[in-house]
């Protein structure tokens, strides 16, 4: 079966513009994301979708596909759909641009949920909530799952709710879980995305995955013990380079 990852990258990014092509580091940030992805086992193809031809102009540069797509599109959901509408592949993943320390791990075993459950339409990942503060910080979205791995309810509201006092973060599995923004999808199912009424419950909660969950359809969930650092700020981006740098040390020494 035929798997792509499509990395959607913006230049006009609200928090830190140009962010892709940030290169402290000796390479461009979205060059670190795209060399993670192609450590992926499962993946076919690997190609970074953009509307900004400076963004083109870099991927040339370390030799990587990419994709000029249209600049009225919402979200990096729809930029990765017209992409993926001109490929021939059955699964898709969505990798943010933003995230240079991606897990090649993570991205197979997202992968995997969708080639072991074929009655499953999407599939995202999760990773154990370890601290009160992030498990009552709103901006940090929590999940449950059922029995079967399939994601029941997302929100930013504390759940589950632990009404018999605090809750302990420290059994595995652990019921608090929270989500991490990386999502695959059966090709069809992305192209039909767009055209599934928005819920009320996404609006009240502003997460999208919501809208996919009301409408009926299954949204596997992959849990990973471990997260990866994301780059949204100018701080993100200087640990990233401090982590490279040390990375750097420890091979030459």
């Amino acid at each position: 079966m035929q798997c792509a990852i499509i990395i959607p990258a913006r230049y006009a990014s609200s928090r830190l513009r140009g962010k892709p092509l940030l290169r402290e580091t000796g390479k461009y940030m979205i060059q670190h994301v795209y060399e993670q992805a192609l450590q992926s086992q499962i993946a076919s193809q690997v190609i970074i979708a953009t509307d900004d031809s400076r963004i083109q102009a870099a991927c040339a540069r370390f030799k990587a596909p990419c994709f000029m797509t249209s600049k009225k599109h919402p979200s990096g959901t729809d930029r990765v759909a017209e992409v993926a509408s001109q490929l021939n592949c059955a699964l898709v993943l969505n990798l943010q641009g933003d995230e240079p320390l991606a897990n090649p791990q993570a991205i197979d075993l997202l992968f995997r949920q969708l080639l072991d459950h074929p009655e499953s339409s999407m599939a995202t990942l999760a990773t154990p909530i370890r601290n009160n503060e992030e498990f009552h910080n709103s901006n940090c979205v929590k999940v449950v799952h059922d029995s079967q791995g399939r994601a029941l309810y997302f929100s930013r509201s504390p759940i589950p709710y632990c009404r018999d006092g605090q809750p302990d973060f420290s059994p595995r599995p652990s019921p608090y879980l929270l989500h991490l923004g990386m999502y695959a999808y059966r090709k069809e199912f992305l192209l039909k995305l767009a055209e599934i009424p928005v819920h009320p419950l996404e609006n009240i909660e502003k997460l999208e995955q919501l809208r996919v969950l009301a409408s009926g359809q299954d949204i596997r969930l992959g849990i990973v013990e471990e997260r990866t650092l994301g780059v949204d700020t100018y701080e993100d981006y200087q640990r990233f380079v401090q982590l490279q740098r040390r990375k750097s040390r420890d091979c030459a020494a």
